[in-house]
């Protein structure tokens, strides 16, 4: 084997240990335990010696973040693959999956979906948003809804229901949504994605987002002895609000 061939694997070897050894560490202890000189001292190295390969605590930390939202949108397709129910079935079984992940993967969701801007892991991508519609857990997301807005005769709000403050964000944003379900073979006619679809769209994540976060961390505003009901109907409302059919959302888990 050629030497730069080799020295290749070895680097390749040693960033995958790094961010094996960032992710043990997120979990273990949470997003604050993911420094450089922590990893450093797990690896037996001296923290200089990361800059190599990352070029600040920041930098690890998005790649950080790649990794586990790339785990994330994996772990959703494959939950949905064989699901035979259309995009209705894949969308509110994406939802109750996304769920399950945060009350399992506490630490990993801080660090992806709930590290304000300005804080753990504070680079441009850090925000509980779908606006990073091409990574994985986007795109796993925003397919089903697009098959959703293909296949079904959902109540779509006019654009005139669209703050007029929010409709130049929202063009932008459906530009993009566009582009990520065509390039997935997803063809959304483009008077089914209106201003006021991706305004409802951008609802369905707020209120999917909050309902979590809330009981992530613990935020009910009253003691819930069964969350799963309450989740489901969440749901429930939300597939009434669109005119979709509910039975997708009770069907037992």
């Amino acid at each position: 084997m050629n030497r730069p061939v080799r020295r290749g694997r070895e680097r390749a070897a040693t960033d995958r240990e790094i961010r094996q050894t960032a992710r043990a560490l997120l979990v273990d202890n949470g997003p604050e335990a993911v420094t450089l000189r922590a990893i450093a001292r797990e690896l037996g190295i001296t923290a200089p010696a990361l800059y190599r390969y990352y070029g600040s605590r920041d930098d690890l930390i998005e790649h950080l973040r790649i990794d586990v939202i790339s785990d994330l949108g994996d772990e959703l397709a494959t939950e949905i693959a064989d699901l035979h129910g259309g995009g209705t079935e894949q969308l509110f079984a994406i939802c109750k999956g996304f769920r399950r992940w945060a009350l399992t993967h506490t630490k990993e969701f801080t660090l992806v979906f709930a590290s304000p801007t300005g804080g753990v892991g504070s680079g441009p991508s850090s925000v509980a948003t779908l606006r990073q519609v091409a990574e994985p857990f986007g795109r796993v997301f925003l397919l089903a809804a697009g098959q959703v807005l293909v296949a079904n005769d959902i109540a779509l709000p006019t654009d005139e229901a669209v703050p007029a403050e929010l409709r130049d964000d929202l063009a932008a944003y459906r530009d993009s949504l566009l582009l990520v379900m065509a390039g997935s073979g997803v063809t959304v006619p483009t008077e089914r994605l209106t201003l006021g679809t991706t305004y409802l769209m951008m609802q369905f994540w707020a209120r999917l987002y909050g309902h979590v976060t809330l009981e992530v961390f613990g935020n009910y505003p009253i003691p819930v002895s069964k969350p799963d009901a309450l989740f489901d109907a969440l749901l429930a409302d939300l597939a009434r609000e669109i005119g979709l059919d509910t039975g997708s959302v009770t069907e037992p888990r």
